[in-house]
């Protein structure tokens, strides 16, 4: 466990660019298709049940929602992409958020792509890879939902991720918010782009 993480609070949630807390300090945010398990994920590297909000209706969370962990630090939970019930309208308006958030903002220290390990690598989620790239953030992608898989078919599919995002230098792990599969890896990536101590000591 880590308690860096376990500290995590809600702080604010922002529908755009102005409404976001001062570009300070140091940020990771979290991006996946709207029925990835994004929510799941981070509530489990939190170590919190309740903290970003899970719901059976994709496309729930529709604005830039801020975790705070102590004064410098923050996760951010972008809205979720691909499935959301709403208008074309509004999914460009989520988009344009995200985009404008990763390519603007400058204390953003790396960001997590969360994919279903059964269906990895659509073309939203490579469109989101993109973003990241432009943006010259580091990128961790999450293979999520890995205990719905065998062992060996989570091993194969993690070396076929990895094998393809190999050329962008993108961290691959399968994860599992059930099981609590790759949480330790995932929290360590985020310690280090955030300037923590991997073992939450000192």
């Amino acid at each position: 466990m880590h308690p860096n993480f376990q500290r995590a609070h809600f702080l604010t949630a922002a529908g755009s660019r102005a409404g976001t807390p001062p570009d300070t300090g140091l940020e990771v945010a979290f991006a996946g298709r709207s029925n990835a398990g994004k929510s799941s994920a981070i509530n489990r590297i939190c170590h919190q049940r309740g903290l970003a909000r899970t719901s059976r209706t994709p496309g729930r969370t529709q604005q830039l929602v801020f975790f705070r962990l102590d004064d410098e630090r923050r996760l951010v939970d972008l809205p979720g992409y691909g499935f959301a019930k709403v208008s074309q309208a509004v999914k460009a308006g989520w988009q344009a958020l995200m985009e404008d958030y990763l390519r603007r903002r400058q204390c953003l220290q790396g960001l997590v792509v969360v994919m279903d390990i059964r269906h990895p690598l659509t073309d939203i989620d490579r469109h989101m890879l993109a973003w990241g790239t432009a943006a010259e953030v580091p990128m961790l992608v999450l293979l999520t939902k890995a205990d719905k898989l065998g062992r060996g078919a989570v091993q194969r599919q993690l070396a076929s991720v990895r094998r393809e995002l190999a050329d962008g230098g993108v961290f691959v792990e399968a994860f599992s918010a059930a099981s609590g599969l790759g949480v330790e890896a995932a929290q360590a990536r985020l310690a280090a782009w955030l300037g923590l101590p991997e073992t939450g000591r000192g």
